[in-house]
């Protein structure tokens, strides 16, 4: 009890209340750099590897971007998640080293080059190679310098001192090796067929270098006479019409296509000819046209009487043979056009009849090859109209709409041939397009080099000497008055008809890989069923060449080991310029003559390199057979970086080169749009870290279900931004309640009051709730679980309620020392479990507790948490009825009948524990038990020290007892 004269007094003197000197205000963008260069001067990396040397590993491998511009959204979204998956991992004691890489050859950084010459007035073409080459180099070295600086400013670990770049020399010549093993088993072979080809940058593409886009094409429907049909003789004189929305090919058409089973129609037509058309589209032939039925007032009511009566089955039109529109210009266009089965033809547009061009579609070249027709090589690599081809010859380009417009020069032509019968500029739909140049593409057969799909695999070697001939770039291109020698594929010696495919290896390695989401193994399996051969093939001059010689007599590439290391040794001394600056007879070795030889100068598609990248990255570094416990990238990577890793080492090793692939989705803008600059709504990840920090950026990536698209703009990080401070919020509270803890106030946990027990079980239930999502990579669901238990079982609930045990017991107090003992529990794992995403907070808050020249949070392992903390109540029930009553005091509060719950009693329904513990808990002045719940201000005095309102104390002012013996 207390005098008078203590009652008026200030008793703050003698409350303990937390003490730290960590700031609530982060201020993060001015303290991580501080951080990074902390972690750089102890060489934190370095040091992990040491201590865990020995340890179970964990290779996460990471996908190369181009060196090639300032980050995006996309970069620091997969960059962060490596990065946490990374952390976590060392965090459960396992070796997880992370090597950055960058993929440094390829078009996007030759495009780049290309635009200075071009502001020079320069022609990359009259450059020397190797020259043209070095720049290549200088410009990825440079964004190297600047991404990597970037992405070490998101707290990215990793060994920075020794990335892998795909032009290190040691690289480009374990990709040719990878190449050679292709070769020497006889997986590759030379041929002519359609490829996706972009005029704008002169090479073909991959698929995963193409994105679709709307655009409004012409369409035009176009006559053939049909000169011999021995099933159906009264169609002489009539004509077929095709349809189509790429007029460009008509000057490269070689047959037209039926389908058995088709009805067709001949249709009398009011300009008096007739025409061969698909029965269910005559319709639409005659509304696209304009044209109607001749003779109308002589025809039945029912027009369908005439067209039944016109009908013949599509098998009838086998052995019929056209005339080209343009057939009076002589030699190709002389030629009759024979009209070829094909399963591919439908009746949902056009007129069910198609129009055969084998140089620029699939379908095309694999029914003319049957019936053996071949590609005629008309158009060149910048979509021009070879100069001596006989219609058009030095014209195009063939995507330049006024080109191939409806008044353009090969509409007219058509016009004047009387062979055009409807054009028109607003046929609207998906095209494909470069993605880096945004040009359209074409499909045009070119001399490529490709790695079969579906030929047995692998291949037996047969000697020095290739298989069956291949097409070499001289014959392709030889003849331009007719077609030249059909590209037969590579034989390879004869491997066992029942060895499995590149497609069958692939498609099982993808059974027995793990795929995060599993939803997402669907799309990379649809992706390789469907795939039709790797074109591995550019015409450019930046990357690994295709270091292989061609027989100048028989067409077969050489396979020849020795000759192989002799090339391997080169690249390893001079990197793939030594292709270019190569003695080739040294290299070919006394066995054989140079000039009996052609030099490949075709380069790699970029996706062999970066699909190569394991066996320099991950096998070079940990031993041959080692492959990744993890890939992690974007969606789009299933056509990308995942498949084409996937076929290069199913290909060469019969497996994939990864355990499990994590994908995520896309970075969206706050309304859920793609970023664009011309939209503005482009989020600059270096803008954020600048004003707010890398931490909030990380944050917000683990709380994104990121295995969709996501969203970010400024709503989304203000909600983030609030997230963060309740995360540090509740640390600045338990570095400020462990000020002076030291092992002696330590309490055992059998010792400990049952709330204590109970918070010690949730932590528990915590840790196995976050190794589990770490372990399914799964950290939205972590962050969530991290951040409910921080905020609703600690700051809600647990700090709530012994604020007063702790602010006022004495510092010897069991419950005061228990209460201690269970934050520094608490302290142990919080800021380890919390460390991988918030890796700069976390460190910030170790060293407040635990200053260390040299020390780091990140050195630190998953807690060891500890055990026997049963409890005897259903806490569940106790937490239930504690919120009901926290809701009947809350209108109290409003109406100002009582200033804090503290002034309140109340009753209850049930007394789930003694009464005394529950007014602790309800942090009220009393609680008895009713009927219903229901709430009284209390009459009772307040403390004049703790503000509880208790029995003994006689006066506003006074001590309790318990406040008077601790003041004492």
């Amino acid at each position: 009890m207390t005098d008078a004269t203590d009652t008026q007094r200030d008793w703050r003197d003698t409350v303990f209340l937390p003490k730290t000197d960590f700031p609530m205000k982060a201020g993060l963008a001015a303290k991580e750099p501080a951080i990074l260069e902390r972690w750089a001067r102890i060489k934190l990396y370095s040091k992990l590897r040491e201590a865990r040397a020995g340890r179970e590993r964990f290779l996460l491998h990471d996908g190369p971007p181009y060196a090639n511009g300032d980050i995006h959204m996309g970069h620091a979204l997969n960059k962060i998640l490596k990065d946490i998956v990374v952390r976590s991992q060392s965090l459960m004691g396992k070796d997880a080293p992370y090597v950055p890489g960058w993929d440094c050859h390829g078009l996007p950084i030759e495009w780049k080059v290309e635009e200075a010459y071009r502001a020079r007035k320069l022609n990359k073409d009259e450059v020397d190679p190797v020259a043209f080459r070095a720049e290549c180099r200088a410009y990825a070295e440079k964004w190297v310098a600047v991404q990597r600086g970037q992405f070490e400013r998101l707290g990215i670990l990793g060994d920075w001192d020794d990335p892998y770049l795909t032009m290190k020399f040691d690289a480009e010549a374990r990709i040719a090796a990878e190449l050679l093993k292709f070769a020497e088993s006889g997986q590759l072979y030379r041929g002519a067929k359609p490829v996706m080809w972009s005029p704008v940058e002169k090479t073909a593409l991959a698929e995963a270098e193409v994105e679709y886009e709307d655009i409004t094409s012409t369409q035009i429907d176009v006559a053939f006479e049909i000169t011999h049909a021995p099933n159906a003789p009264e169609l002489v004189g009539a004509h077929a019409v095709i349809w189509t929305t790429t007029p460009w090919t008509i000057p490269v058409n070689q047959a037209l296509a039926y389908g058995e089973g088709i009805a067709y129609s001949r249709v009398p037509a009011s300009d008096g000819r007739t025409y061969l058309v698909a029965f269910d589209l005559v319709d639409a032939f005659l509304k696209r046209t304009g044209l109607s039925l001749r003779d109308e007032a002589s025809l039945p009511a029912d027009d369908a009487g005439l067209m039944f009566a016109n009908v013949l089955k599509g098998s009838q039109l086998a052995g019929a043979v056209a005339l080209h529109p343009m057939h009076a210009l002589g030699g190709f266009f002389a030629r009759p056009r024979p009209f070829l089965p094909g399963d591919f033809v439908t009746t949902d547009a056009g007129t069910g009849l198609v129009h055969m061009a084998p140089d620029h579609g699939e379908d095309d070249f694999l029914l003319c090859k049957a019936h053996g027709i071949d590609p005629v090589f008309a158009v060149d690599g910048a979509g021009m109209y070879r100069a001596d081809w006989l219609w058009l010859g030095g014209q195009g380009s063939v995507i330049n709409k006024k080109f191939v417009s409806a008044e353009g020069p090969i509409c007219s032509d058509l016009r004047a041939a009387g062979a055009l019968l409807a054009a028109s500029d607003d046929f609207q739909h998906s095209y494909p397009h470069s993605w880096r140049s945004k040009a359209k593409i074409i499909f045009r057969a070119t001399p490529q080099w490709f790695i079969p799909m579906d030929r047995p695999s692998p291949l037996p070697l047969a000697g020095g000497a290739g298989g069956g001939p291949s097409l070499s770039t001289s014959e392709a291109l030889a003849d331009a008055g007719g077609p030249p020698p059909s590209p037969l594929p590579h034989a390879g010696g004869g491997a066992e008809s029942n060895a499995p495919t590149l497609r069958e290896i692939a498609l099982d390695a993808i059974e027995h890989t793990r795929w995060v989401p599993e939803r997402s193994i669907n799309r990379i399996r649809a992706m390789v069923e469907g795939r039709p051969d790797w074109v591995i093939s550019r015409q450019r001059a930046w990357g690994v060449p295709i270091a292989l010689y061609v027989n100048r007599a028989t067409g077969d590439y050489l396979r020849d080991p020795a000759v192989n290391s002799r090339i391997l040794d080169a690249f390893r001394a001079g990197g793939a310029d030594a292709w270019f600056q190569a003695d080739h007879q040294a290299l070919l070795g006394p066995d054989y003559r140079a000039e009996d030889y052609e030099v490949v100068t075709d380069i790699l598609d970029v996706w062999f390199d970066s699909g190569s990248t394991h066996s320099f990255v991950i096998e070079a570094r940990y031993g041959e057979g080692v492959r990744a416990n993890l890939y992690l990238e974007g969606s789009d990577q299933h056509r990308g970086w995942f498949q084409s890793s996937l076929l290069e080492s199913s290909g060469t090793r019969g497996r994939a080169p990864y355990d499990a692939v994590l994908t995520h989705g896309f970075a969206l803008d706050g309304q859920g749009k793609k970023m664009s600059k011309s939209l503005g709504n482009v989020v600059d990840p270096l803008k954020i870290i600048g004003e707010s920090g890398a931490d909030i950026l990380r944050l917000w990536v683990a709380q994104t279900d990121y295995f969709d698209d996501v969203r970010i703009g400024k709503e989304v990080l203000a909600g983030t931004g609030d997230a963060y401070r309740k995360i540090r919020n509740t640390f600045r509270y338990l570095l400020g309640a462990l000020d002076g803890f030291g092992e002696a106030e330590k309490v055992a946990v059998a010792d400990m009051p049952e709330l204590e027990r109970y918070v010690l079980h949730k932590l528990a239930a915590l840790d196995a709730e976050l190794r589990s999502a770490a372990e399914a990579f799964e950290f939205n669901r972590y962050a969530r679980a991290l951040g409910d238990f921080m905020n609703e079982d600690l700051s809600a609930f647990f700090f709530d309620i012994r604020k007063d045990c702790l602010y006022c017991d004495a510092a010897t107090d069991p419950k005061r020392r228990a209460y201690r003992t269970v934050l520094d529990t608490l302290f142990h794992a919080l800021v380890r479990y919390a460390a991988p995403i918030l890796a700069f907070t976390a460190e910030e808050v170790w060293q407040s507790r635990y200053p260390s020249k040299d020390g780091s949070v990140h050195e630190l392992e998953w807690p060891v948490l500890p055990e026997g903390a049963s409890v005897e109540h259903d806490w569940t029930a106790i937490r239930a009825l504690r919120q009901t009553v926290t809701e009947a005091i809350e209108p109290y509060r409003r109406e100002k009948k009582v200033r804090s719950s503290l002034e309140a009693e109340v009753t209850v329904p049930t007394l789930p524990m003694p009464a005394e513990e529950l007014t602790e808990l309800f942090i009220v002045a009393k609680v008895d038990q009713a009927a219903d719940v229901t709430v009284t201000p209390t009459d009772r005095h307040k403390c004049g020290r703790c503000w509880r309102h208790l029995p003994e104390v006689t006066q506003d002012g006074a001590l309790c007892d318990r406040c008077a013996e601790v003041v004492s």
